[in-house]
C-alpha cells in the first residue's frame, strides 16, 4: 500500500492530473453553456426601457464585419438572440427617434450563452 501512496504522491502524477480535472470541468462548462443564447436590454437616455427597438447583432472576423441577426424589444426593452455562432460580435440598438453605439462583446468560447452586463443605451438625437 506504501508503495502506491508514494507513486500517487509524485508530482509527475499529480501535475497532469490536477490539468485534467481543469480540462474535463472547462469542457463540461462549455458543454452546458455554448448554445448561442445572448439577452440585454435597451433604454433610453434617461435609462426607461424601449419598446420596439430594433436590435442588430453583427458578427465580427478578423477584416469583415457580417450582419448575422435582427431582433426587436420586447415592452420592457429586452431583447434575445438564440442562434449566435460566433465569439467576437457587436450589437447595436435603434428606435425611430435614436441609434446606440455599437457595443462589441467578446466571448470565451464560440456560442457562449450570455446575458449583457449593461444595457444597450440609445442616444439622444437622429438615428445613424
Amino acid at each position: 500500500m506504501k508503495r502506491w501512496h508514494h507513486i500517487l504522491a509524485n508530482r509527475f502524477v499529480i501535475g497532469p492530473g490536477v490539468l485534467a480535472a481543469i480540462v474535463v470541468g472547462w469542457n463540461g462548462y462549455v458543454t452546458l453553456h455554448a448554445n448561442g443564447i445572448l439577452t440585454g436590454q435597451v433604454v433610453d437616455a434617461s435609462g426607461e426601457p424601449v419598446a420596439g427597438a430594433e436590435v442588430t447583432l453583427y458578427r465580427l472576423n478578423f477584416i469583415t464585419e457580417v450582419k448575422a441577426g435582427q431582433t426587436r424589444t420586447d415592452a420592457q426593452g429586452r431583447f434575445r438572440f438564440s442562434d449566435n455562432r460566433s465569439h467576437l460580435i457587436e450589437l447595436q440598438a435603434a428606435s425611430r427617434q435614436a441609434t446606440s453605439p455599437r457595443v462589441t462583446v467578446r466571448l470565451w468560447f464560440r456560442a457562449q450563452d450570455r446575458s449583457l452586463d449593461a444595457p444597450l443605451r440609445l442616444s439622444d438625437g437622429k438615428r445613424a
